[in-house]
């Protein structure tokens, strides 16, 4: 892991000035649980904060029911046990809870960290049990629309810490549940930046993905990198497009269907019907991101209900792109309007092809200084060290509240 002012690591790569105490404590053993490692936010966070506790000297184990990411723990020696732990039925529920009270004992875990609902409820229920302190990360304002969901949602508010990744959960959690403020750390999600540099991004990885894509030369490039679903916005950018009135514009929408194939052929009529044959392409998911952020002039979040955080946004900024977001959820803490991003209401494809329009009429010069604001904001704020650090600070608070 990269040092910074945050973590600095010693010649073993070890933190020479413990974060957990001083001399003579035993480093603590940290578990932190979710249903897979598959892919999303939760689930980089768990390892960055994994191998950030392996640097600082301490014991992480990781708990999950699997998944691709699980090798990079393998790589790191970080011991993941297998549980059933994506299941939300009440049995399988408490014979996990049961499973962790061995866990617990058998690794002599100090800390529960919960990053999801139902594993969540296991591990409330096995640190009950054992003494083990149990915190949690709200990685999303969880909805609910009757008592019984609101229930299933408040473990996540039962932590003794409970990490909010933004301002705007904090505020949905504030407004939900009973939940003394000061038990809540905002801490916002980080991205490698040695990953999403524009440095980083050797000119043969850019040739590969237009190549792949069948980009045209020398066109603007609109991104809108999400998963296909309604509520991302990717039928409003289509409708932004045929507003804008420009065969030049190539659109490609990076996000994987996740099964919903009715709604990417619903995309694809879409284009048809709006008369923009040839100018959308619809990909699935993408393994080079950074080089995809390279190759597009502007990176759009056109979601119509609130992002939590809103990770792409940060990594397209992080790569020196204008972006265009709209004005729900948490984008008053990862942009900043009018100089690194264009805002517009969410569900108006006239606004988003007014701002559209605005950047594209922009001279690289321009564009280039967009880039320079929004990459030293990401750098102030979003890196992967200050995330680690500021959770691994929770960590030692808990645990020296344990020990007082």
């Amino acid at each position: 892991m990269e040092s910074d002012s945050h973590l600095s690591t010693g010649p073993q790569g070890r933190n020479p000035d413990p974060v957990f105490g001083g001399p003579g404590r035993r480093p603590p053993v940290v578990l932190q649980v979710l249903p897979t490692l598959v892919t999303g936010g939760a689930e980089r966070g768990c390892i960055d904060v994994a191998l950030a506790l392996a640097e600082a000297g301490a014991t992480p184990l990781v708990a999950s029911q699997g998944g691709p990411m699980a090798h990079e723990l393998d790589r790191a020696g970080i011991a993941h046990l297998v549980l059933p732990l994506a299941s939300k039925n009440p049995l399988v529920i408490r014979r996990n809870a049961r499973r962790l009270e061995r866990i617990i004992a058998d690794f002599g875990v100090d800390i529960v960290h919960a990053r999801s609902r139902a594993p969540a409820w296991s591990a409330w229920l096995a640190c009950r049990r054992t003494g083990a302190r149990f915190m949690t990360t709200f990685h999303a304002p969880y909805n609910f629309s009757n008592g019984l969901k609101r229930w299933y949602n408040s473990v996540m508010a039962r932590g003794e810490r409970i990490i909010a990744i933004s301002e705007f959960v904090r505020d949905h959690i504030l407004a939900s549940y009973a939940v003394d403020p000061a038990v809540i750390r905002v801490i916002h999600r980080g991205i490698d930046p040695a990953v999403f540099a524009p440095e980083r991004v050797a000119t043969a990885r850019m040739v590969q993905l237009a190549t792949r894509w069948r980009l045209p030369e020398d066109r603007p490039v609109v991104l809108l990198p999400g998963r296909l679903t309604r509520w991302k916005g990717q039928t409003v950018l289509l409708d932004a497009l045929a507003a804008l009135g420009r065969r030049d514009v190539h659109c490609l929408l990076v996000g994987a269907d996740q099964g919903r194939i009715g709604y990417r052929r619903e995309l694809e009529e879409q284009a048809r019907r709006l008369g923009l044959d040839g100018q959308v392409h619809i990909t699935d998911h993408c393994s080079d991101m950074a080089a995809a952020y390279r190759l597009a002039t502007v990176v759009v979040s056109a979601s119509r209900e609130p992002e939590a955080f809103g990770r792409v946004i940060v990594e397209a900024q992080a790569m020196g792109k204008p972006v265009i977001v709209t004005a729900i959820g948490a984008y008053r803490e990862t942009v900043l309007p009018g100089e690194t991003a264009r805002v517009v209401p969410p569900d108006d494809a006239g606004a988003l092809a007014g701002a559209l329009g605005e950047i594209l009429a922009l001279t690289d010069e321009q564009r280039e200084a967009i880039g320079e604001r929004a990459r030293a904001f990401v750098a102030e704020r979003y890196t992967r060290q200050r995330m680690c650090a500021d959770t691994l600070a929770v960590y030692a608070e808990l645990l020296d509240t344990a020990r007082r």
